[in-house]
């Protein structure tokens, strides 16, 4: 069963209103493991930073502890939502500045995304790239334009062939025992974070540098992450074929389990 409230309370007619016709806010997601989160002070902060840009307040990171101890009362697993909204802004009146209500969202824990993907390069880039925001057209459109192509999702690059992100996760390659992690704007992922504070742990390196279309050939494998799949194989990219490497892959979940699960 998936529970919503808003503030702690239930959600009113009103502010479902608002959420069904208009779409302006920021979010964070992640899993609910043994009472506690992965990342979560990352999560959390993330989503402060963010709501300083999109609404020109924050709610505090305490208060959004709060809020979540409250949601998931005595639950020890859950897929877990944090979204802000403010039914101040609209599309005519967009200039409120004040602090946003709290939507939480709690529901099963989801399976991972896939155990394996190939990729459609697709030219695109995400309004804001910086921001989790609730944008999620371009998103859904790209991945379903990959799915109708025979692909099962889509790799963004910008018209120079730069790569950055997917449709709902960062995307890591490897070059012999270093993870590098594509340089151009995007999301900074919290399961891309806490791998990379992981790899010395099980033996890799990494690295951030623009990574291009062109240069796909170079790697020996690619992998996907997101917080409801720490590392997801990457089989092929276009016409460009790699191997699944199921013992990388198991490394790079263990470099993310190497982070602790964080009390809320």
């Amino acid at each position: 069963m998936t529970t919503l409230l808003i503030d702690g309370r239930p959600a009113s007619e009103e502010d479902l209103h608002y959420l069904a016709t208009v779409n302006y806010g920021a979010y964070t997601s992640f899993r609910l493991e043994d009472g506690g989160v992965r990342g979560l002070a990352l999560h959390l902060a993330r989503l402060e930073a963010s709501s300083r840009e999109v609404f020109g307040a924050a709610v505090g990171e305490g208060r959004l502890r709060e809020i979540l101890r409250a949601a998931l009362s005595e639950r020890d697993a859950a897929w877990v939502r944090l979204s802000l909204f403010s039914p101040d802004i609209r599309p005519r009146m967009p200039s409120s500045i004040g602090v946003p209500k709290v939507m939480t969202t709690v529901s099963p824990p989801p399976p991972p995304l896939a155990e394996s993907l190939r990729l459609q390069v697709q030219t695109y880039g995400r309004e804001v790239p910086h921001i989790k925001h609730t944008a999620n057209m371009g998103l859904i459109r790209a991945r379903r334009l990959a799915q109708t192509d025979g692909f099962d999702d889509a790799l963004f690059a910008d018209a120079d062939g730069v790569i950055s992100e997917g449709s709902s996760w960062n995307v890591g390659f490897v070059a012999g025992d270093t993870v590098v992690w594509p340089q151009a704007p995007m999301l900074a992922g919290v399961a891309q974070t806490l791998i990379a504070r992981g790899v010395s742990a099980v033996g890799l390196g990494e690295r951030t540098e623009p990574v291009r279309v062109a240069d796909l050939t170079q790697f020996d494998a690619a992998f996907i992450c997101n917080s409801a799949t720490p590392a997801c194989p990457v089989t092929g990219i276009d016409d460009h074929a790699y191997h699944g490497q199921p013992a990388l892959m198991e490394r790079l979940r263990h470099a993310w389990a190497a982070n602790p699960v964080e009390p809320i």
